[in-house]
């Protein structure tokens, strides 16, 4: 059920029988060969696919978080962790005026996640209010089941490779990449991160079959879905 495809007074008979809504939050940043919105189209699919058989509604995704970085990836657009906390707070703010109280935050961007602060804190101030702030890929399940299917899977490597976020005529390199020193990314530049990371994988296999990519999928939107159940029944 996607507020994208609801006009104002469907909102408002919606409201009369509930009061939860999703609302994903991605990043538009470099994913090595995959598509700059990887996170958001991710963040904005799992929300959508767990959502819609429970029938709950779910906003449009927020397409830009932190990712300062990769600044030096042209493409890549990273917002002040005061300015993500305003937008939010004030998209808070908007639903909770609308009669929405509990919400649930798909996210889809490790550089997004000191956002969980912010949502908590607004939801101790506004009386009656509930937020789930979820990131997706690390949820218990989902992780188990990526390594289940190889322990090295990091940023813009296979794990992050589904149809959905591929780009047509864009080959993918064959080998594995070994995995990048993260310690290393602490206070350098976004140049001299470029420069260690290269073509932007973090490390692994760059594909893997569409098989495998379908068990990962769907053991994380039904994660997913069962954490959102759980918190629309609280």
């Amino acid at each position: 059920m996607k507020i994208s495809s609801m006009n104002w007074m469907q909102v408002e008979d919606y409201l009369k029988g509930k009061d939860i809504c999703v609302i994903p939050v991605g990043s538009t940043e470099q994913h090595a060969y995959l598509s700059l919105a990887t996170d958001s189209i991710l963040a904005e699919r799992i929300a959508e696919e767990s959502a819609d058989p429970l029938g709950i509604a779910v906003f449009p995704v927020m397409p830009y978080g932190m990712t300062p970085d990769f600044m030096a990836y042209p493409g890549t657009v990273s917002l002040r962790h005061d300015t993500l906390a305003g937008v939010f707070t004030d998209i808070l703010d908007s639903l909770y005026h609308h009669g929405f109280r509990k919400i649930f935050i798909v996210n889809g961007h490790g550089g997004n996640m000191p956002l969980e602060k912010t949502v908590n804190e607004w939801s101790a101030a506004n009386s009656g209010s509930r937020v789930c702030f979820y990131n997706w890929w690390r949820e218990p399940k989902t992780w188990a089941k990526v390594c289940e299917k190889d322990p090295v899977g990091s940023h813009a490597s296979w794990m992050e490779n589904f149809l959905w976020t591929r780009l047509e005529g864009v080959n993918m390199p064959e080998e594995s990449k070994p995995m990048i020193d993260l310690k290393k990314l602490r206070g350098i530049t976004p140049a001299q991160a470029r420069e260690l990371m290269g073509d932007g994988n973090w490390g692994g296999e760059y594909q893997k079959t569409d098989d495998v990519m379908t068990e990962v999928w769907n053991a994380a939107v039904e994660e997913a879905r069962e954490v959102l159940r759980e918190f629309s029944e609280q």
